[in-house]
């Protein structure tokens, strides 16, 4: 067997240690990547989280809106109404025709909010009851 120089067992000593850290560092940043990939994770759940909760009260609060508003109509063709039977004495039968037409067009309406009412939850305590 031919006989090895002095200085090649030091260098590959030499190598093997380098080898060996460069190893150690990059499981080290391998630790350290991993960790910020679950802080990341987390970060991305936590916003998706809030934007879920924030669209759901927006959702709520403009349903408590309308529903507001469509129990208020009633108020607001009773008030057209006596306006409108006020104006009446003296008009001639179109505009009297005019008005029943424009009375059953509210009414219609008026049905149709209510049964959009009726079909959302919780609505009964929102809606007021007319007799």
């Amino acid at each position: 067997m031919p006989e090895r120089p002095k200085g090649t067992r030091a260098v590959q000593d030499a190598v093997r240690r380098a080898v060996e850290r460069t190893f150690q560092s990059s499981v080290g940043s391998a630790g350290q990547t991993r960790e910020r990939a679950q802080e990341l994770a987390d970060e991305v759940l936590r916003r998706a989280e809030d934007s879920a909760a924030r669209a759901s009260r927006g959702v709520r609060e403009a349903g408590s809106r309308q529903r507001a508003a469509a129990a208020n109509v009633g108020d607001r063709v009773g008030d057209r109404l006596r306006d409108a039977i006020g104006e009446v004495t003296g008009v001639h039968a179109d505009e009297v025709e005019r008005l029943r037409s424009e009375l059953a067009s509210l009414r219609a309406r008026v049905e149709e909010l209510e049964g959009r009412l009726k079909a959302e939850p919780g609505a009964k305590s929102a809606r007021k009851k007319s007799t």
